[in-house]
């Protein structure tokens, strides 16, 4: 009898070590998500609402103000801020997006750039994959037209409204520059708002 029980545990085990085999291999399968590999998210999101904000004429911090800062900067390319969003999901094809904003003289001449989506990557519709994307040219066509310098009295801002509880709020904000101060300085006084 221990003959044929050593015989049985053997095929016990052989079974066993076959299933965890065949267990181990469906693991890599993602089928059910094994192993899991976290979504990869860099740069900048931007929507069309921002883009729509861009006008010719408006100076850097404007531009920065509407846009955020900008992933890509060069010392050889001064005049130019490359905007640019890369996402990988844990399971499924990449995101890239580039958008790119041109200077003269410090002042915003031209922008162009991929498809960029309505609502930020946290707003309905975002969360569930259903992202629309927009033309930029499409954009520009639709953005109201405004003054590309302030007028005299004027100063410089940017001019949106804002929604709160569905009712629209105008809303201006005023950029003043910062004065730049050597190291050890005393520092300069602050600026009424």
């Amino acid at each position: 009898m221990p003959q044929a029980y050593a015989s049985f545990s053997r095929a016990r085990l052989s079974a066993l070590l076959i299933a965890l085999a065949i267990g181990a291999t469906g693991c890599t399968s993602g089928k059910w998500g094994f192993p899991y590999r976290a979504s990869v998210q860099q740069g900048n999101w931007i929507t069309a609402s921002q883009v729509a904000l861009l006008q010719p004429g408006m100076s850097r911090d404007q531009v920065q103000f509407a846009l955020g800062s900008p992933m890509l900067t060069s010392i050889l390319h001064s005049n130019r801020w490359d905007y640019t969003y890369y996402y990988q999901p844990g399971r499924g094809k990449p995101q890239h997006r580039l958008f790119t904003v041109w200077f003269d003289n410090d002042r915003l001449v031209r922008w162009e750039g991929d498809a960029v989506p309505e609502v930020q990557p946290f707003q309905k519709g975002a969360q569930d994959g259903q992202i629309d994307l927009i033309e930029v040219d499409k954009i520009a066509e639709t953005a109201p037209a405004a003054p590309a310098t302030p007028a005299s009295g004027q100063q410089e801002g940017i001019t949106d409204n804002l929604n709160i509880d569905g009712d629209p709020v105008p809303l201006h904000i005023e950029l003043q520059p910062t004065p730049i101060t050597e190291p050890g300085a005393a520092s300069p006084a602050p600026m009424p708002l």
